[in-house]
């Protein structure tokens, strides 16, 4: 059984030849190919050998014995000596040939040093080494995690590798050959031996760089897929490393995999990481201890340590989940100090009769869920400090009824309130439903929309700023010169996300509490981080007796039959939305299967019968054009809208019955969920039919979770799991860091954790500026800035 060749092994496999040739007297032509390929293998750990042999046939005989005689002395210089397991590395042991160790001692306090100052000699080159990896300081460096882990403290021989597994194993090189198949493709073959003297053979496909970077005598670790013939083992390199790491950073432990980029090895980044611990002092800790005590959480030094060079999964899971923290702690503070905590809003004395008169006006009764909201609303709205509250609601859960009982309170208590939507044909909506429920508890309301006549605005700006109007529900057109309130107590945004920040702030100029709706499911954990300067309140209840709709995924080979059901509805009276995923075909993309809006109702002109009524909708319409559309299908002038995603939100058109989605593949899940919710509020039962171009396992099995869920938040959780938070968020915050270690989809705890935390920070020192905080308030500095994020402290 054979381990890996020894560096003097090696020295005594050049060695021979050479003295064999010198003896010769160096004028055997026929040697010297043999010598020089010999120098490009066995030779290549020795490069001053190599650099002395360069050119060697063509030399005199005199000159060629010269050289060797040379080569001979160089090869009998002792070989450095090995650090063993259990010593201290200097920096020359475990990095670059020209690194020096730093005569003072490196402290925490240096840690944003430039690598190129040397404060901490890294090698002459690790500035620009790591720069492509964006580690400019020592803290960068530090702050680098693996982006994966392989528990390689037991590799398997090669002996017991199975067919087909995906295997990491080590093992030395014996030989490499580089062949080019018929098609032209280089492919590249290492004969590895273990251990125990087995054999593999690592195989790579189209990298025919790697002939010169691979020799025998090398150590590799290699990642791949296994193919057994008979005796015969081969892998198919999926990753692979040298393992040059004196000191085993890269085997015989659990390893971290750093993101790096081609010509930076694994084992440099992990010596510069090793040699920066090896060199730290205890790492002074940003948490006070008694939080880390309380929340069960690893000091920061010993996490850091961890993370880098784990020692168990168990040591790992702590050190993750304590990183974890602090990059939600550090996120919740900074959208909380985002927003001023200590604000002073309004007060309002909440009465139990002016409640019960509400609910007694209301056709319907309250569920369960928006008491519990009201509740949490009204509790804010009692205490001095600024409400500032997320309602989050599916379609349809009720979420104008819960604003309409937090506005009577507010003009119960002799305050005006406001209600600002993003569409004209929504403002109108919200403003025939709150007069529904308000106007006969005596609450005065007025419509602020831009297409209104200039007499009609003109007089209703004059009722608010007389305080006649108790209640302006409005577009944009609230924020417009001239429109005055005399006491705006609350102001509702619904779907705030589309308003720019000014248009937000001119509204809440004055300190109005403010309540922000949305009938988009955003999963609780993206909630409290993305929109971590507001409360949030959720109501996942829908109200008792509404029609679920019935949801069905094709393929795209039955979208006549598909067009035929639509018809068969419009004939019995009802309408009909048809949603595609483009406004036009594009050039920059392949749209063989993408079908656009205005391709589609060109179709459905020539496909459906001349008495369907069809209308269009899309993005590059003006906002009065969009709702003139809408509110002609809405009187019904249309039989069957194509629309692109602009119809998403809020619009209520009870005769709807049928939602088709084309290329369904191409929407998010909550994008979807959101499109079904335009149907199915009427009495008539509904039907929203997901028409699929991509017939892939991976697509059916995703658009299945629309087909079996009906549940908003349930399915913005799976999307989240899916897609990620990135196409979730949006775009309402764009100084928003992206996670490195935390999950969205699996850390809702530690968000709640890390927010409760912050919170109570922010209640016992506003500004962080006692003693306590002083560590944690320049770690919050620095990863702001960080971050580009706006900076309150």
């Amino acid at each position: 059984m054979r381990g890996a060749v020894s560096a003097d092994e090696l020295r005594a496999r050049l060695r021979r030849p050479l003295l064999r040739e010198l003896q010769g007297g160096c004028r055997d032509q026929a040697v010297v190919g043999g010598l020089e390929k010999l120098l490009e293998t066995v030779g290549q750990p020795f490069a001053d050998v190599r650099e002395l042999m360069a050119g060697y046939g063509a030399l005199s005989p005199e000159v060629r014995a010269e050289r060797i005689a040379r080569a001979l002395e160089l090869l009998e210089a002792p070989a450095p000596e090995a650090p063993s397991p259990g010593r201290a590395v200097r920096v020359a042991e475990v990095l670059d040939e020209d690194a020096e160790t730093s005569s003072a001692p490196f402290s925490s306090a240096e840690l944003d040093a430039t690598l190129e100052s040397r404060r901490l000699d890294l090698g002459a080159q690790a500035p620009k080494k790591l720069a492509p990896l964006g580690l400019k300081t020592y803290r960068d460096l530090l702050f680098y995690y693996p982006k994966r882990y392989e528990d390689r403290r037991a590799l398997p021989h090669f002996g017991a590798l199975r067919e087909q597994e995906s295997a990491t194993v080590v093992g030395t090189i014996t030989g490499r050959k580089a062949t080019k198949s018929r098609s032209g493709m280089v492919v590249t073959r290492a004969f590895l031996e273990d251990a125990h003297g087995g054999r593999l053979t690592a195989v790579w496909f189209n990298q025919p760089w790697l002939e010169k970077s691979l020799f025998p005598g090398q150590r590799v670790i290699v990642t791949g897929k296994v193919k057994r013939r008979g005796r015969l083992v081969e892998l198919s390199v999926a990753h692979f490393e040298i393992d040059d790491d004196s000191e085993s950073l890269s085997a015989g432990r659990i390893v971290g995999v750093y993101a790096a980029t081609q010509g930076l090895s694994q084992a440099y980044v992990r010596r510069a990481v090793h040699r920066l611990l090896g060199a730290l002092g205890v790492i002074p800790d940003h948490l006070p201890r008694s939080v880390v005590e309380r929340f069960g959480l690893l000091p920061l030094d010993a996490a850091l340590r961890e993370v880098h060079f784990p020692t168990s999964e168990e040591g790992l899971a702590a050190a993750l989940r304590r990183l974890k923290f602090d990059e939600f702690l550090f996120l919740e503070l900074r959208v909380l100090l985002n927003r001023d905590t200590t604000l002073l809003g309004k007060r309002f004395t909440v009465k139990r009769s002016d409640l019960e008169r509400f609910a007694a006006s209301l056709p319907f009764a309250l569920t369960g869920a928006q008491r519990r909201v009201l509740d949490e609303i009204l509790g804010d709205m009692a205490a001095p400090k600024q409400m500032a509250r997320l309602l989050q609601g599916d379609v349809g859960s009720g979420k104008t009824a819960v604003a309409a009982a937090a506005i009577y309170v507010a003009v119960q208590n002799g305050y005006q309130a406001a209600l600002m939507a993003p569409t004209e044909i929504l403002a109108r909506q919200h403003y025939l439903n709150l007069i529904q429920y308000l106007y006969p508890l005596g609450v005065e309301c007025d419509l602020f929309i831009g297409s209104a006549g200039s007499r009609e605005r003109r007089e209703a700006r004059e009722r608010l700023s007389a305080s006649q109007t108790d209640l302006a529900v409005g577009t944009h057109a609230l924020i417009q010169e001239g429109v005055t309130f005399r006491n705006l107590g609350l102001a509702v945004i619904d779907e705030e996300h589309r308003f720019g920040v000014e248009q937000r702030r001119r509204l809440l100029s004055g300190n109005p509490d403010v309540l922000v709706m949305s009938a988009t499911p955003i999963p609780r954990s993206l909630a409290l981080t993305y929109y971590g300067d507001l409360e949030l309140s959720v109501i996942d209840e829908l109200p008792p007796g509404r029609k679920g709709v019935q949801t069905r995924l094709v393929s795209d080979a039955r979208r006549r039959d598909v067009y035929r059901f639509a018809w068969s509805e419009i004939k019995k009276g009802r309408q009909v939305y048809l949603v595609t995923p483009l406004i036009e075909e594009s050039e920059a993309e392949v749209m063989s299967e993408i079908v656009s809006a205005t391709k589609m109702f060109e179709d459905l002109q020539a496909l459906m019968p001349e008495a369907c009524r069809l209308g269009l909708l899309h993005g590059k319409m003006t906002g009065p054009e969009k709702d003139e559309v809408m509110e002609r299908f809405r009187r019904h002038e249309f039989d069957l809208l194509v629309s692109t995603t602009v119809i998403e939100v809020g619009v209520d058109i009870p005769n709807a019955s049928v939602m088709i989605i084309e290329n369904a593949e191409r929407f998010g899940l909550s994008q979807l969920h959101q499109l079904r919710g335009r149907v199915g509020r009427g009495e008539h039962e509904s039907f929203c039919i997901l028409v699929a171009g991509d017939r892939s396992k991976r697509t059916q099995h995703r658009l299945s979770v629309i087909e079996k869920h009906t549940d908003g938040f349930v399915i913005a959780e799976k999307d989240l799991e899916l897609r990620g938070p990135g196409e979730l968020k949006g775009t309402r915050q764009s100084g928003m860091p992206d996670l490195v270690l935390g999950d969205l989809s699996k850390d809702t705890e530690l968000i709640e954790r890390s927010r409760e935390l912050a919170k109570k920070m922010l209640a016992a020192d506003p500004k962080l500026e006692a003693p306590w905080a002083t560590r944690l308030r320049e770690e919050l500095k620095r990863r702001s800035r960080a971050v580009a994020f706006r900076e309150i402290i």
